[in-house]
């Protein structure tokens, strides 16, 4: 396996940032319960973690199989760092309601502030970014193009339509969440 150190950088930062990112959320949803709100599409929940799962698995023995870095890598390596900022501005617009599950608390409105002024879903944006980009900074195509559409076709038919449903309960009063 060759391996550089430059990908088991990247590597070992991607799994902490999950590994921080479930704690958030755990400490999130704790939040969110205490607050009368409950899970939604949690039946779903375990296929987020295969996709993810399986990309990163995948990601690691491509690249161990030899995969080589193309001489435009700099290019999805500036798109990776710009959908980090995209990703943290997520979180910070989010506060408290930021989770990798889908919570709802009856009635409290929607988050219409930082990016999600313009866009209901920035977050998977930065998680489809992420599944094109990572892969070509070290020229695993397979992974790139496999989990991508892996990932599109589970966000786009399963995982935002359950959200897009229960976001209507959150927002029945129609308030929105600004401050």
């Amino acid at each position: 396996m060759l391996i550089n150190h430059y990908f088991l950088f990247l590597f070992l930062f991607l799994i902490l940032q999950r590994f921080v990112e479930l704690w958030l959320a755990r400490r999130n949803g704790k939040w969110i319960i205490s607050q009368g709100g409950y899970e939604v599409g949690k039946s779903h929940f375990k296929y987020i973690v295969f996709i993810h799962t399986g990309f990163l698995v995948s990601l690691f023995m491509e690249v161990g199989a030899g995969a080589k870095p193309p001489t435009w890598w700099m290019l999805p390596c500036i798109i990776l760092i710009l959908s980090q900022f995209l990703r943290y501005w997520c979180i910070y617009s989010l506060g408290p309601y930021w989770n990798t599950r889908i919570y709802i608390v009856p009635e409290s409105g929607l988050v219409k502030k930082g990016p999600y002024r313009w866009y209901s879903h920035p977050n998977y944006l930065v998680v489809m970014t992420e599944f094109v980009v990572i892969p070509l900074i070290f020229g695993a195509y397979w992974t790139s193009v496999f989990w991508s559409l892996i990932n599109f076709v589970f966000l786009t038919f399963v995982r935002i339509p359950v959200e897009e449903k229960a976001l209507e309960v959150a927002d029945f009063n129609g308030s929105n969440i600004n401050e």
